[in-house]
């Protein structure tokens, strides 16, 4: 891991990002969901990838954690968004905006492409950078994630724990955390309170915003369906999802795996809206066999010296 978070100045903001492993490996870039930060991809999950034989990269997105938060554009408004009404002032930006981010990242940090994984809203995003750039992602894999949000959409609980009030301190942050997670996490897999807590205080710490999160929901709200896009993607594709997450319903991973040519799905049973340790050989496994190998085929396409 790099001694300090680094920044990358894209277009009108600033994304705070770290990386992982041999920088002369295959990069592999990974992206959060919604209102979380990097952090959400743990450090050892990180270095296990990294172990794997590729140089990993997280960050922030605009809006969390030590990226730019884009305070001047208020708080939209999130009800109007929800019901489609027509009078709703448009967004602050929307996932479009958000994958360019991510192929600005990609161009400071002076790669042509990467091997993209997205969680949640990150995976939305990842979706999104695929179909509009499919020369910058080498593999794509889409972890409980949807090409729409009227796909596997939240179970009455879940949409209930996203909507808490928001912490006003650090306790109150990890005891948030703590109340979200108990309902979207995974069933199977016992949670891990302590770290879970610790990671949402040092997440308030490095830069809790209400409004960037509202804009960061308002961004899915009002982006269209990624179906049409997807089914005409000829990038490598891995979908994975929980049988049991109820935020982003299976149905939701089905649909992605559905639309894209020659995706692979894999639903794991007794997981839900999270990463749990348990997990993390299966799915750094997954995700590696499958960079691995659109890793090999570009190379056959392009062998060195040709």
């Amino acid at each position: 891991m790099t001694d300090q978070v680094e920044r990358a100045t894209v277009g009108d903001v600033d994304l705070a990002h770290e990386s992982f492993g041999d920088p002369a490996d295959p990069p592999l870039l990974l992206v959060m969901g919604l209102a979380t930060q990097m952090l959400g991809w743990d450090e050892r999950f990180c270095a296990r990838l990294a172990d794997e034989g590729f140089h990993v990269v997280r960050f922030d997105n605009r809006d969390v954690g030590l990226s730019t938060h884009l305070d001047a554009a208020g708080v939209p408004d999130i009800g109007a968004l929800m019901t489609g009404d027509p009078a709703a002032a448009p967004p602050p930006y929307t996932l479009v905006d958000m994958s360019r981010d991510v192929e600005g990242l990609l161009d400071a940090l002076g790669l042509e492409s990467a091997h993209v994984v997205g969680a949640s809203m990150g995976g939305m995003i990842a979706q999104q950078l695929a179909i509009a750039r499919p020369g910058r992602v080498r593999s794509l894999t889409s972890i409980m994630s949807t090409p729409s949000r009227e796909l596997g959409a939240p179970r009455p609980e879940a949409m209930a724990a996203l909507f808490l009030p928001p912490p006003t301190d650090e306790d109150t942050a990890a005891q948030r955390a703590l109340e979200v997670y108990r309902v979207i996490g995974s069933p199977a897999y016992p949670l891990d309170e302590t770290r879970l807590a610790d990671v949402a205080r040092r997440a308030y710490a490095r830069g809790y915003d209400a409004a960037g999160v509202a804009r960061q929901y308002a961004a899915i709200l009002a982006s269209p369906d990624r179906r049409p896009g997807l089914r005409e993607l000829d990038v490598p594709t891995l979908v994975i999802h929980g049988e049991d997450d109820p935020l982003v319903q299976v149905a939701g991973g089905l649909a992605t795996a559905d639309a894209v040519p020659g995706a692979r799905l894999v639903v794991v049973p007794g997981m839900g809206h999270n990463l749990p340790e348990p997990l993390w050989p299966q799915l750094v496994d997954d995700v590696a066999a499958h960079a691995r190998a659109a890793e090999a085929a570009r190379a056959a396409v392009n062998p060195p010296g040709r």
